[in-house]
């Protein structure tokens, strides 16, 4: 590895470079934590030869350095958010064991890889299923009955639908949060207005459980407490945001409809 850094060029330390910045910026696309971004890019960047990588990590770009015998080459990437894909993340950590273990033996095999990489996606259909009987497994822990379990399960698959038509056309995922909200409130209200089951109020509180920001708020914890503290308050504020659309969609649909979920 040492003969490989005395040898490395400007050019060459340029396309390398590019191709770890590249897989930096696919990390933060797919929702992974800071801490991954920096140890596997530059885990990425010492395999390809370079002596040092040095980043920055902020909620909208990457700014990155090789330094490779006094030469010295900085770059700097936007984010594109393309939401959570955990299989995009082990993909990236998998070639960069490869690139360390001598498997891949250069930059452009890398590349290659990398370029290869798409994100998984579910049937949508099925994603709306398992998000509706989801939703409605929760009303039964809470102790609900099949009939609040039925309700649960229709308006959450309903909502889940309208959630990916938000996303499809690119709306921004606050709109999309209160419009889901609000979508989900209103059918599930139907089993207070209608007296479907022995406690119909559960409906209201477990069809919008599809809506909670577990994943940003978690990465946000992590980041703050591994020193990466802007990105950690701006996952935070991310999520408190997302879960104040919600909320608003809630109210407004209890003000609509005039059912609210504490009501016997």
């Amino acid at each position: 590895m040492s003969q490989t850094r005395e040898n490395l060029s400007r050019d060459a330390q340029t396309e390398v470079t590019r191709v770890i910045v590249k897989a930096a910026q696919m990390l933060a696309s797919c929702g992974a934590e800071s801490r991954i971004i920096e140890q596997t890019t530059t885990r990425l960047g010492l395999a390809l030869g370079v002596e040092s990588v040095e980043m920055a990590i902020t909620p909208s770009a990457i700014i990155l350095t090789t330094l490779n015998h006094g030469s010295c080459i900085t770059t700097t990437r936007r984010i594109h958010e393309f939401g959570i894909h955990m299989g995009v993340l082990c993909a990236i950590q998998r070639i960069c064991v490869l690139t360390e273990r001598g498997l891949l033996e250069n930059v452009n095999d890398v590349r290659r890889h990398l370029e290869e990489i798409r994100p998984y996606r579910y049937n949508r259909y099925l994603v709306v299923l398992m998000i509706g009987l989801s939703c409605g497994s929760f009303s039964l822990l809470f102790g609900g009955d099949w009939p609040v379990f039925g309700v649960t399960c229709v308006a959450a698959a309903v909502a889940m639908w309208v959630r990916q038509q938000f996303a499809a056309h690119h709306f921004s995922p606050l709109l999309n949060f209160a419009a889901t909200a609000f979508v989900s409130t209103v059918l599930a209200s139907s089993a207070i207005m209608f007296g479907w089951g022995e406690k119909p109020e559960l409906a209201m509180a477990a069809c919008v459980l599809l809506l909670v920001p577990g994943f940003p708020l978690i990465n946000a914890v992590f980041d703050v407490v591994k020193g990466y503290y802007n990105m950690g308050l701006a996952r935070w504020l991310t999520a408190t945001m997302l879960t104040l659309s919600a909320t608003t969609g809630i109210v407004l649909a209890m003000k609509l409809t005039g059912v609210w979920g504490w009501q016997p």
